[in-house]
């Protein structure tokens, strides 16, 4: 297992911790690489001909693929397979982060001034972030437990890591590679001089965007607490400067016509119908005349064969991502022209993981994100 970066902020694991979260990550990766595989043969030679001998056709949605498919056995040891690995991640790093956490609490309250952190306890937490444990994490990531908790933020670091198998690079910054080496790529001309990212956990996307740009005012928000406080001080001991504050993307405190860029990632599969076009209004109102939205989220539906589309869903049913369900069929184009962006300035586009350094694993596997882009 190649090792996070080192910080201050890091939960530093024991030998018997680090054999531990070694062996979770290589469960997973022997599940993902030589267990999972096995649900195409399963599928074609079993499942397949058993529906076409039924219906007289083949499966013409995900949907019916799922009811067929959740009872065949195999499918049903992978599944329960891959849930478990998932409640091993958080059970293999809890350890390490309640040890030190007084430790990482006040280093937190020492963090340094490059940047910011403001905080609202009156903020409320929207139900669909409340209503279910995102990934299965003990809490999520706007629970305190005690006073300047930073918990969940030190869980994210390390669980995030093994959950990707080591996929959001040594930094935990994939995602804000992807973006900034998409940014580059179709805007070269462009320097922005304030940017925001909604949604931003622990904020390994937009430390990575103040480390590349660091003349640029790099502003980050999240409705919860105990991130953010990890985050702030996550980014000072990193060296970057990024204003983190505790705010709902839905509605926030900045002004209008405010950002050259207004961004996330994977944020809003994690959102609802309701606060989706929210997002994207909020997004349209931050931006300067000619500035530029970027959500980049997971593939939805469209083009998908039944069976990738129903194996792509695991996570919906399993892992704690209900409204993932409903944006994959959305039509992102639309909740821009709702915000008020006109047609020819709205972009789909799709980045892949080829935008990654070096130095993050996986990084030539070909993954597509799909990136809503918006031009005010």
């Amino acid at each position: 297992m190649i090792p996070l970066s080192d910080h201050d902020m890091l939960a530093q694991r024991n030998h018997d911790e680090e054999s531990r979260q070694s062996f979770v990550n290589d469960f997973r990766i022997h599940l993902a690489s030589n267990v999972f595989p096995g649900n195409f043969p399963t599928y074609y030679n079993r499942v397949l001909p058993n529906f076409i001998k039924e219906k007289g056709r083949e499966p013409e949605t995900r949907h019916e693929v799922r009811k067929v498919m959740t009872h065949d056995p195999y499918y049903s040891f992978w599944s329960a397979m891959q849930r478990n690995s998932q409640e091993m991640i958080w059970d293999s790093v809890i350890d390490s982060v309640e040890r030190q956490l007084p430790e990482l609490i006040e280093k937190s309250r020492k963090a340094g001034d490059k940047g910011s952190l403001t905080l609202d306890p009156d903020l409320e937490t929207p139900k669909y972030h409340v209503a279910a444990d995102i990934h299965l994490q003990p809490g999520a990531y706007h629970s305190d437990q005690i006073e300047d908790d930073v918990a969940a933020g030190a869980m994210y670091d390390w669980g995030t890591y093994i959950y990707s198998m080591g996929g959001l690079g040594t930094g935990n910054n994939a995602l804000g590679q992807i973006t900034n080496g998409f940014f580059k790529n179709e805007y070269p001309d462009k320097k922005p001089l304030r940017i925001l990212d909604m949604g931003c956990t622990i904020g390994g996307s937009i430390t990575y965007w103040a480390q590349q740009h660091p003349d640029t005012e790099c502003y980050a928000i999240d409705v919860g607490a105990p991130v953010l406080r990890y985050g702030h001080a996550r980014a000072e001991a990193l060296g970057a400067a990024v204003h983190f504050s505790q705010q709902n993307a839905e509605h926030t405190d900045f002004e209008d016509e405010s950002f050259d860029i207004v961004m996330s990632h994977i944020l809003l599969h994690e959102t609802s119908r309701t606060a989706i076009q929210n997002v994207f209004d909020e997004s349209y109102r931050l931006l300067k005349p000619g500035g530029i939205m970027m959500h980049m989220d997971l593939p939805q539906a469209h083009g998908q064969q039944p069976l990738e589309g129903f194996l792509f869903e695991w996570e919906i049913y399993n892992n704690n991502e209900h409204f993932f369900a409903q944006l994959r069929d959305m039509d992102m184009a639309e909740l821009c022209r709702k915000a008020g962006f006109k047609d020819e300035n709205i972009h789909p586009k799709s980045a892949g993981s080829f935008w990654m350094d070096d130095q993050t694993p996986y990084a030539d596997d070909g993954f597509e994100f799909p990136i809503t882009i918006g031009i005010k």
